[in-house]
């Protein structure tokens, strides 16, 4: 034990155990994802792959997550982006990704392909008060462990929307909407992207993913998919 963790012991983020930010018992109520869903209709669907019947030129074409978001997996998630000094988190967090995502079949298909990761960004103004975007994180620390792919932060969220938990399925979708852009050294070379995955932390409606898929199928990415650690209401 490091004279650091002497000082500032370690607490399980569910039950405030000392000794790890997650003891056996919580990680024991942890639900890895098994099933998929549309995030355009929000019904079943096979892989998590978007329906055919729901499909545009422009619609994502599929999300994959790794736990459900409920329990303590909110607590760890919450304060990954909002305690302060709790970055560390981030190898446990990463760890359950990564445990969750390569069950996925339909993803690792996908990954065969010649892909890279795109973190959704956070607004200027947020970047600064937390001082670091969670979805960066995790899609660097991914990258790492799956060692085939690279992050390229290409996107910028030009809207500072809200939360998306609190709001309504339609609230959603209009607090997103022509939210994201692409950041303009990345105007000409974006089109060469033939695989791309979204990476951010929780999965709600679907509506953030969707918006920042837009922007890159209509700047020529073929294949759009998003990657959650956590999917929930």
């Amino acid at each position: 034990m490091s004279l650091l963790d002497l000082l500032f012991p370690k607490h399980c983020v569910g039950c405030r155990k000392i000794g790890g930010y997650l003891c056996d018992t919580c990680f024991s109520y942890i639900s890895f994802i098994e099933t998929g869903v549309c995030v355009v209709c929000q019904r079943a669907a096979i892989g998590g792959l978007t329906h055919p019947a729901c499909k545009t030129k422009y619609t994502i074409d599929g999300v994959f997550s790794s736990v459900i978001y409920k329990g303590v997996v909110k607590k760890l998630i919450y304060n990954f982006k909002y305690a302060p000094f709790l970055t560390d988190l981030r190898s446990l967090l990463v760890e359950l990704f990564y445990e969750g995502i390569i069950q996925k079949e339909e993803f690792l298909k996908n990954l065969e392909n010649e892909s890279i990761f795109i973190p959704v960004p956070l607004h200027a103004s947020k970047l600064r008060k937390r001082g670091y975007n969670q979805a960066s994180l995790l899609a660097l620390g991914l990258c790492e462990k799956l060692q085939e792919t690279q992050v390229i932060d290409c996107l910028m969220r030009s809207k500072n929307t809200q939360t998306q938990i609190s709001l309504t399925q339609a609230k959603r979708l209009d607090n997103v909407k022509d939210a994201f852009s692409l950041k303009k050294e990345h105007f000409l070379t974006t089109r060469n992207y033939n695989h791309v995955f979204l990476v951010d932390d929780v999965l709600t409606s679907g509506a953030t993913l969707r918006e920042a898929a837009k922007v890159l199928k209509r700047a020529g990415v073929k294949k759009v998919w998003g990657i959650t650690l956590a999917h929930g209401q």
